[in-house]
């Protein structure tokens, strides 16, 4: 069978190029001013053509549709109304977003549910101008309430399906690990998960990162690159530099998920330079989850200046205020980011994704030819 999404059949996963490390060339000068007007602003972002690379699918679940599984479910939730809910989006740190973000889960529980989920977000970034998504995804948090794996995959495939029908839009999966789970129960969930692998790309590693290091999760990784997954992580949003390099050294991640304190290491910083590997950045969550106090301290901006391949996302957005539209726009004007970096941040996230080569070459012949 072949991969969902990228029109190749029987295209197998080992044959997928990894992100091309290698210097970005680009015509456009960084220091032309952007836009001065936020509709011709919002206008440009929406026409570029971009991929989302930092998105769990659960983080999209938004609160009119938490009420409306629950009442189809019969379950009780503990506020009284959809703004109720939206209320308590309140967080200080990544764990009180989480102990939210996992409760909430609780509503999905059968294929509709994961249908109605991901059609719902894709629909949400075609509007944005994605033209891909690889999305993240939580088997973790969905067998340990008893739903099974192939309800869950049934669920997302044929949203993705959807998707492609009524969008153009292409999706690949990715399952992450729950990095606060330890590595045995990982592995039982990559064995559940290889009845599937010709839909899934690859594997991360994501949830509560202080005190859960890369390294716990070797032997894992390991197993599911011998299988043919991509390797990814999140590291270095509240956790150190330090677990940039194990992701990179002992896991083989092929991208860094989040990655923004890379910065307190010069030689890091050089590294990722000069292999490409990309950052998925999302700024709003980081704001949100107090990584930085505000947008105007976020350091995307010298990040890309330094040479490395960031591209934006927006991780939950349902939770974080803002879907990849919102986190370009807020961060454009909050950085004063210029026509070019916009531009730049569009190139990297297709030159950062999965997609075959002449996938690739297509969209960037389609982005050189937007114009302001």
């Amino acid at each position: 069978m072949g991969l969902v999404g990228t029109g190749i059949p029987g295209r197998p996963f080992s044959a997928l190029p990894v992100p091309i490390r290698r210097p970005l060339q680009t015509t456009h000068s960084l220091k032309k001013p952007i836009m001065t007007a936020p509709d011709e602003l919002a206008d440009f972002v929406r026409r570029l053509p971009k991929a989302e690379l930092h998105l769990h699918i659960e983080g999209s679940l938004e609160p009119e549709m938490t009420f409306a599984k629950a009442a189809k479910h019969g379950i009780r939730l503990p506020y009284p109304s959809v703004d109720a809910l939206r209320a308590a989006y309140d967080f200080r740190n990544l764990q009180s977003f989480l102990d939210l973000y996992y409760a909430g889960v609780e509503v999905l529980r059968d294929e509709e549910d994961f249908h109605d989920l991901t059609l719902a977000y894709l629909a949400r970034a075609h509007a944005d101008g994605v033209v891909h998504a690889e999305i993240f995804f939580d088997p973790q948090s969905h067998t340990a309430r008893g739903i099974p794996f192939a309800t869950l995959m049934t669920g997302l495939l044929s949203g993705i399906r959807a998707g492609r029908e009524n969008f153009g839009i292409s999706c690949f999966l990715i399952l992450c690990f729950l990095r606060h789970l330890d590595a045995d129960d990982a592995m039982r969930t990559l064995r559940a998960a290889l009845p599937w692998k010709q839909h899934i790309i690859g594997v991360g590693l994501d949830s509560s990162e202080l005190g859960h290091p890369p390294s716990n999760f070797a032997d894992v990784f390991a197993c599911a690159r011998l299988e043919g997954f991509i390797p990814v992580a999140h590291a270095g949003e509240e956790g150190p530099p330090a677990y940039i390099h194990e992701a990179l050294d002992i896991l083989k991640a092929a991208r860094i998920d989040h990655g923004v304190r890379a910065e307190e290491d010069p030689a890091l910083c050089e590294r990722l330079a000069r292999e490409r590997i990309p950052l998925t950045v999302c700024p709003l969550s980081n704001v949100k989850l107090a990584v930085f106090k505000q947008l105007a301290e976020h350091n995307l901006r010298r990040l890309l200046q330094a040479g490395l391949c960031i591209t934006l996302n927006s991780d939950d957005p349902a939770y974080f205020g803002g879907y990849l539209g919102e986190n370009y726009l807020a961060t454009a004007l909050a950085l004063d980011l210029g026509e070019a970096e916009l531009r730049l941040l569009a190139r990297n996230s297709i030159e950062a994704s999965f997609l075959p080569a002449g996938d690739k070459a297509r969209w960037f012949q389609q982005l050189d030819r937007i114009h302001t």
